[in-house]
């Protein structure tokens, strides 16, 4: 399941940074993540690190993408080429 970020975010600029798909970019008011970059960190990291970093935790599970582990990493392997 892709991550999103809710209408709570502060544009604090700390999750863009940290996302190794690059999926997180600024919108038009808020940061937003592209679910068709978003593998959660599978192949990365153990958990999502957006996730980790953010100061008041706006950052859920997108119901809109559902995706099982192995889609993530699936998704991952097309996303890096490994």
């Amino acid at each position: 399941m892709a991550l999103m970020i809710t209408d709570e975010c502060i544009n604090c600029d700390v999750c863009e940074p940290e996302c190794p798909n690059e999926a997180i970019a600024p919108g038009d008011e808020i940061y937003e993540i592209d679910p068709n970059k978003c593998t959660e960190c599978v192949g990365h990291y153990d958990t999502p690190q957006c996730v980790e970093v953010c100061p008041v935790d706006c950052i859920p599970k997108d119901p809109d993408h559902v995706e099982s582990e192995e889609m993530l990493m699936d998704k991952y392997h097309k996303l890096t080429g490994k």
